[in-house]
């Protein structure tokens, strides 16, 4: 999540914790409160895990309590691989809670789109390759100059909601 886009929206300080082995990876948590629906105080709490399979543990960790997910996807041709994989894994760590990929809120983000050339996957390959089965609303982004970032956010926060709102009927 690009922070600088939401801070003037949000009460809370993100808090980033550095993972063992790699200064580059952070665990990110940003609570922060939605508003009141129907009487009910909606409070996100917004966790980002990195997206490598060695940091599973973390990321089956988040997973337990999550009611909606954004699936970031990198759009460089050389990571098409490891898409496929965190996907896969993504499947496997909600099995292990009961709960099902295609039916707990999703949206895909495809990231890095910013980028030029050949070195990015086109988006309708990402979307066969990625999104075919799931058929969840996706979003080209950049992550860097925070293009897209907050629709996601929004398009996530809506979907879980229903999705909350549904189960509570």
């Amino acid at each position: 999540m690009h922070y600088q886009k939401v801070r003037d929206r949000v009460d809370s300080e993100m808090v980033s914790i550095r993972t063992h082995g790699d200064r580059t990876l952070f665990f990110d948590f940003l609570p922060f409160d939605v508003g009141t629906i129907k009487g009910f105080n909606i409070k996100v709490k917004l966790y980002t895990v990195p997206g490598q399979v060695h940091y599973n543990e973390t990321r089956r960790m988040v997973l337990r309590g999550a009611d909606g997910i954004v699936f970031v996807a990198d759009s460089v041709l050389m990571q098409r691989e490891e898409n496929f994989q965190s996907l896969r894994n993504l499947q496997e760590n909600l099995v292990t809670y009961k709960k099902d990929i295609s039916r707990i809120p999703l949206v895909m983000q495809y990231n890095k789109r910013d980028l030029q050339g050949s070195q990015l996957l086109p988006v309708k390959l990402m979307e066969k390759e990625l999104n075919n089965r799931l058929k969840a609303p996706f979003f080209e982004a950049s992550a860097l100059k925070g293009k897209n970032v907050i629709p996601t956010l929004k398009k996530i926060i809506s979907r879980t909601i229903t999705s909350i709102g549904s189960r509570l009927k």
